[in-house]
């Protein structure tokens, strides 16, 4: 009997847009903290400010950022709390090569990525890297992975 097809569930534009934001919110704050205290980065920058995310070291730390995190778990920080991944178009793990591609649009690009995304590949809900790099962002089920196999875990709020 064959298997029955796997259901992934894309995520949307508003969890995906608020992990982004996190992701650069968080990023930000670091760089600004080093900056603070080593004087290094504000020269190499200019400034460090969220308006200007996608340029210089700021976009550059970012899509290193995304790019281990994604390409080992398939989540950053942001995706984690919003509880979506980003996966091959099967759903299953990407690599860090593949990681790199999808990180750079929004790392750098992010204006025309989501621009392209919309006009083009509405219906799939990609942007412009998503399609280059054959990746999909999809929710996650937060219990997925919570408790050994075998285990179920009863809170006391669900007695």
């Amino acid at each position: 009997m064959p298997e029955a097809p796997r259901k992934l569930h894309i995520a949307s534009w508003d969890d995906r847009f608020l992990a982004w934001l996190l992701d650069v919110i968080l990023v930000g704050a670091v760089l600004a903290g080093l900056g603070e205290a080593t004087g290094v980065f504000a020269l190499l920058t200019g400034s460090l400010s969220l308006s200007t995310p996608f340029a210089g070291l700021n976009g550059l730390v970012l899509v290193v950022y995304w790019t281990a995190l994604e390409g080992y778990q398939g989540q950053s920080a942001g995706k984690m709390v919003m509880n979506i991944a980003v996966t091959d178009e099967r759903g299953d793990p990407i690599d860090y090569a593949t990681a790199t591609i999808e990180s750079f649009g929004k790392a750098f690009l992010l204006p025309l990525d989501i621009l392209v995304g919309w006009l083009a590949y509405e219906e799939e809900g990609l942007r412009l890297f998503n399609k280059l790099s054959s990746t999909i962002v999809v929710e996650t089920d937060a219990d997925d992975d919570s408790s050994p196999e075998g285990v179920e875990y009863v809170y006391p709020s669900e007695r």
